[in-house]
Order: structure tokens, then sequence, then C-alpha cells
């Protein structure tokens, strides 16, 4: 470790992402990529984007991807935040709305950025654990807090909360910032961003990686009261003015913009979803029910790290966590009906 390292440096553990290879011929249900590319009117406003105005800085505010959304979602402007990634947004939430005297609650089983951004920001935090079943159960974190932040649908076990349970949250938590992160949203869940205008307490994340097939554009957005909202400018206007490049702007604003194209793609997963979570307890896996474009299960009779490798000799990736409580599932991605018939075929080869 560098001599010159400060000494939050030396204390974090950083966020491990699923892996990124090149593999002839690869199966890659690791990552929840979207199997579908994106809008075809993204492409070609990103195309005419990509001209001599580069030469310029962007829209500071990205302007007119919040009219886009505020207008998608029913709500104004100054509702609206805008970032690089939701991964960026939430960097940006966790310094300017969830750093408080009393712990920050979350799932022990969730998204593990979280811990690592507690840990970046030398925020407290305390793990509140899943119940018996992998869900989150709302009256557990009926205790003293600073703020709560939980991922709906959450991850890596696709289970979903519904609006009522949330806004039974927030009711008990008036006080506190409660931040909803919705990345896996469009895939079967209920958004809680028709709560915004009910309970000044509430922030809604949500990303262009999953439904909308831009992972590789890095768009997020938040969506909240607009004290919340400009809490998180504040912080954003203090490290980076300029987040979103042009291309990005325009590609983003062309996706919002396509609604067709994108219940067509997100209808199709999710029905290639039932039918793989079909096949794998046909197999007899466990599967938990699943709000997202991902299935987190496991075999009582096969190791899950065991067959995970065994897959990946097949030039199949699935994602496995060595982590207490699920160190036996594996998170599969829903990737197109070819993808997941290959899946079953490798899997019941390796089954016997």
């Amino acid at each position: 470790m560098s001599r010159f390292w400060s000494s939050v440096v030396h204390r974090l553990t950083p966020y491990i992402p699923g892996e990124q290879v090149d593999i002839p011929g690869l199966v890659k249900l690791n990552t929840n990529e979207n199997p579908y590319g994106p809008s075809p009117r993204a492409l070609s406003a990103m195309r005419d984007a990509a001209g001599g105005e580069l030469r310029k800085y962007p829209d500071p505010n990205g302007s007119a991807l919040k009219d886009a959304l505020a207008a998608s979602h029913g709500l104004l402007r100054d509702q609206v935040f805008v970032g690089n990634s939701s991964d960026e947004v939430l960097a940006h939430v966790f310094q300017a709305l969830l750093n408080h005297e009393l712990p920050l609650l979350s799932p022990d089983i969730s998204y593990s950025f979280y811990p690592t951004y507690c840990s970046l920001y030398g925020i407290r935090h305390r793990a509140v654990p899943l119940n018996a079943d992998f869900e989150i159960d709302v009256d557990d974190y009926d205790q003293p807090c600073g703020a709560i932040i939980l991922a709906n649908p959450n991850a890596p076990t696709g289970h979903a909360l519904s609006l009522s349970r949330i806004e039974a949250l927030l009711l008990a938590h008036p006080e506190q910032v409660v931040v909803i992160d919705e990345a896996y949203v469009d895939f079967g869940a209920e958004s809680a961003v028709t709560l915004v205008g009910r309970h000044d307490n509430l922030l809604v994340v949500q990303t262009f990686s999953k439904s909308r097939s831009l992972a590789g554009l890095r768009v997020g957005f938040a969506l909240g009261h607009a004290d919340l909202i400009a809490g998180l400018e504040r912080v954003k206007n203090s490290f980076n003015c300029y987040p979103l490049g042009q291309v990005a702007l325009a590609g983003a604003v062309a996706a919002v913009e396509d609604r067709v194209y994108f219940e067509q793609t997100r209808a199709a997963i999710i029905a290639s979803r039932e039918q793989l979570a079909a096949a794998l307890v046909e197999l007899g896996f466990q599967v938990l029910p699943s709000k997202a474009n991902f299935l987190f299960v496991r075999h009582p009779g096969h190791d899950a790290a065991g067959l995970a490798a065994g897959l990946r000799e097949r030039a199949i990736l699935v994602r496995h966590f060595r982590q207490p409580r699920i160190d036996q599932f594996l998170r599969i991605s829903i990737g197109t009906d070819a993808d997941c018939g290959k899946l079953v075929a490798a899997l019941r080869h390796l089954l016997g």
C-alpha cells in the first residue's frame, strides 16, 4: 500500500463490479445488462449530437433531460436531478442527504455500494437483516436513524416492496430522508415516484442502464422534493458542474421519449424471466420471486460456486456472491430466450 495514501483510502474496501471479459461465444448473464439494444431513436439522436458542437461545453443543468423526465413522471424541473450514472447520483445523495449523527439504515443484503459510500464519506451505518424469506420488512426499520436507503426491487434478491409498505415507512420517519433506489423498478415493481408529491422526505433514484439499455452511456437521475434536489445540486456543482456530455444528454432524452420501444423490450424481458424461472424450478432450483431483470436462485443439492465455475467453463457467466446467508445463491441476469435456453441446457448437464 502506498505511503502517500490518505487514512480514508487505507480504510476503504472498494465495490467489485461483475466481470467484463472477452470470451468467444460468451453468454453474459452476470451484470444485469439489457439483452436488447438501445432505442433506435436514442442511437439516432446520439449520432446527430456527435458533431462539431462537441467543441462546446454541454448544458451544465441538463435542462432538456430534466424536462423530459419531469414530463414523463408528472413532476416539475426543480424536482429532477441528473448525473453521470445512478452511482454518481447516489454518491451525491450520500454526501448531501444521508450523513447525519444517527446511523444510516440499509438492508444487510443489498447493493454493496451502500457500505462503500458510507466508508468513503464517514457515514455511520447500520445493516438491518432481511427476514427469513430474504425480504425487506419495513417494521424492522422502526428504530432511531439519520436516514434510510432501500433498493426496490432489492438487489441481488429481486424482491419488491409494495407502495403501501413504502408509504408506511415514509410516514414512520417524517424527519428522515428515505431513498428508494429503483434501478430495476421497470421490470414489474411499483415505482415510488407517485408518492413524491405527498412526502417531502422521499427521494427516488433511477438509471438508464437497465430498462433503457444504456449502461454504456452512464446516465442516472433522482426525483424528489425541490429542497432535496437543491441539496444535490449544491454538491454536484461543488464537484463537477458538467456531469453529462451532449451525446449522453441527447441519447437519454430520446430514450425517455421512445415509450413504445421501452414498453416492448421490458415486456420481452419480463416474459423471458417468467419462462426461465419455471425452467429452473423444474430443474430443482429454489427461485426467489423477482420483479427485476434477474433471478436469485439456489439448488439444494449443488454448491453454488461449483455451478458458477461449471457454467464459466461452458462460456456462461452468472454472478456468485461469497457473502454470509447468500453464498449458495446465484444471481442470473435475464438474457434473450436463446441465451436462457443455453443456460438451462448447461445446468441440466451440470446437474446430471
